[in-house]
């Protein structure tokens, strides 16, 4: 059975090179030429027509005059990002310097080279998939006959060694569900060889993402996937044979690719939590606020103006007391960034990252179970987003995550702990549909220091209980016993609201 190999992002500090080393960087242009054409597909430029969004400058190519420019320099730019307006390349200081003298040269930021993957011990798809496929309600997506066909997913991974022989998978390249591949680490490599290179155990990852999203082993009947019938285009960005990882023009160029393809979602179970080229250019907590790094700026501009629903994991960092909180992309407001829950209770487990309290909306977005990192817990939400997108494939990226938050069990009461909580099947199809849904939701004013709340038809033992500072910053959460048909709550002295979460139910005490 293959192992499933968890994304844990590490810190490494590298020393200081010599005087002329080359370090890499963005170099922002000032503009482009309006007579030129869009580098867009024909079906990207109807999807776009069809969710009311424009082709506007960013779809545009570079200028070629200040490509040329850049070369009559000795500079040779490794990816061109039509989005930002920017090329990527390693300048020597000498270079620097002559390159920020340039007048069409807006501006020079620094890549972080230096993300670590640590794999962690492996071995897990169909024991842990089972619950999660049980928490979202996957049997109401089987039932409607949901099976994401007719919508294409694209994956931003490291690997995806054995991915064409894997059991699990087998079904997708029969039926030439892989409509393209693109290597952004192994450029001159042969196409054929993409699923045949192993050089670390972080090239099953990408692997077991897709199984994640679509995976369905027909021998023994196991489903670790809803988007049984999607079809795919890959990009591996991340090498796990080096020491840094998951550089940002890379994942650039990956979506800028998927989107000129009309790719409508995409998963990226990568992201960056603290760099290490100079210590002064460290990504620090209070960074993560959605618009410093340029991987969230891309990603905030493929959901404002490229429609597409980009779901990226929420980040494993939530033991790390050092940082704790969650790692970019996921802190672009746009993307829908996804936690990790236990099982039986469906709180926070440990690893997963918490939203930062100094942003203005949630995030996480939503979560669900993952014993192995939210690397897997994303994918899991990227194939419930692509049935619904088969329900009403005129739903719009922004209208989606509305429908999937709105799906979620503590919805309208979410936190930055699990977000608004496991997105629901039964309800989500419904809203999908524009249906109205029951009411799942309560709140309760209490003058007292103490509240005991009735649960007369609760059948288990204990409730997850979140105890918040405000309407969704999270100070404890803990799992209480209820006793003789209630649970007793006792207010803290900074405790302004708590969630009582009943699974079928939320019920939100507010303290006067």
């Amino acid at each position: 059975m293959k192992k499933i190999v968890t994304l844990l992002f590490g810190i490494m500090v590298f020393g200081t090179g010599i005087s002329n080393a080359q370090s890499k960087y963005w170099i922002t242009l000032k503009d482009k030429p309006s007579t030129e054409k869009p580098s867009l597909s024909p079906l990207t430029i109807s999807t776009r027509q069809a969710i009311g969004l424009s082709v506007d400058e960013t779809d545009l190519p570079l200028n070629p005059a200040y490509l040329h420019s850049l070369s009559h320099q000795g500079v040779r730019p490794m990816f061109q990002s039509r989005w930002l307006n920017a090329v990527s390349a390693e300048l020597t200081p000498e270079q620097l310097r002559q390159v920020k003298a340039l007048s069409f040269v807006k501006e020079i930021v620094p890549i972080d080279k230096h993300i670590v993957i640590n794999s962690l011990d492996p071995t897990i798809t169909k024991v842990q998939m089972a619950p999660v496929m049980s928490q979202i309600q996957a049997d109401v997506f089987g039932r409607a006959g949901l099976t994401a066909k007719n919508v294409t997913i694209g994956v931003i991974d490291a690997g995806f060694f054995g991915a064409d022989s894997a059991s699990a998978l087998k079904q997708i390249f029969h039926r030439n569900g892989i409509k393209d591949v693109r290597d952004y680490v192994n450029t001159n490599r042969p196409r054929n060889s993409f699923f045949g290179s192993l050089e670390t155990l972080s090239d099953f990852h990408g692997t077991e993402v897709m199984a994640a999203i679509s995976g369905h082993d027909p021998n023994e009947n196991i489903q670790y996937g809803l988007a049984t019938d999607a079809t795919f285009y890959l990009a591996r960005t991340d090498h796990g044979a080096r020491e840094f990882r998951g550089e940002e023009d890379n994942w650039i160029a990956a979506m800028e690719w998927m989107d000129s393809l009309g790719v409508r979602i995409i998963n990226t179970s990568l992201g960056y939590a603290k760099g290490f080229t100079n210590p002064k250019e460290n990504y620090q907590p209070d960074q993560m606020d959605g618009h410093t790094s340029l991987i969230s700026k891309a990603a905030q501009l493929a959901a404002d103006k490229k429609g597409i629903l980009v779901i990226v994991s929420a980040g494993n960092e939530g033991d790390d007391r050092s940082w704790r909180i969650i790692s970019t992309p996921a802190d672009a407001q746009g993307v829908l960034a996804v936690g990790a829950t236990n099982n039986k209770v469906w709180n926070r487990i440990g690893y997963s990252s918490i939203g930062p309290e100094f942003l203005s909306y949630l995030k996480p977005n939503v979560a669900c179970f993952s014993l192995y990192g939210t690397s897997l817990s994303a994918p899991v939400i990227t194939g419930f987003a692509a049935c619904l997108m088969q329900a009403n494939p005129k739903l719009t990226n922004k209208e989606l995550i509305s429908i999937i938050e709105k799906s979620s069990h503590l919805y309208p009461y979410g936190n930055n702990y699990i977000g608004y909580g496991v997105p629901q099947a039964s309800r989500a199809l419904a809203l999908a549909k524009n249906q109205s849904l029951p009411a799942s939701a309560r709140s309760i004013k209490v003058t007292s220091k103490t509240y005991s709340l009735p649960l007369p038809d609760y059948t288990d033992t204990s409730v997850s209980v979140f105890h918040k500072k405000d309407e969704t910053h999270v100070s404890q959460q803990e799992s209480m016993r209820v006793q003789n048909g209630a649970v007793v709550l006792r207010r803290s002295h900074d405790e302004k609201r708590t969630t009582v979460d009943l699974k079928k139910e939320v019920v939100e005490i507010i303290w006067q």
